[in-house]
């Protein structure tokens, strides 16, 4: 899937709800609780979440793939994980705030 940045992207099988802040150069298959996300909300949820996909996505949440730069906030959220060409997307850091010597 081809992703832009402002794209939002729906869960298939849980609640979760996504907005592309940093999209990749080339197309990536991103998923969420084992079954890939949809450009459009679904009228109801088909399926469910896959047990080896199940950790959940927090809304307010940045989550960061390194190896394609895409990077998604959480706008709603789910029981399913986040993966990015079947590799497990992190949760990003906070940035350290500078020291006031």
């Amino acid at each position: 899937m081809d992703l832009k940045a402002g794209q939002k992207l729906h869960s298939a099988v849980c609640d979760a709800q996504f907005v592309v802040v940093r999209a990749p150069t080339g197309p990536v298959d991103v998923t969420c609780g084992g079954a890939p996300v949809l450009d459009a909300p679904p009228e109801a949820s088909t399926g469910t979440v896959d047990p080896a996909h199940s950790e959940g996505v927090l809304v307010g949440k940045r989550y960061v793939d390194e190896e394609t730069n895409l990077e998604l906030l959480c706008s709603k959220a789910g029981a399913g994980s986040l993966a990015v060409d079947g590799r497990a997307v992190a949760l990003k850091g906070a940035k350290p705030l500078p020291s006031s010597d």
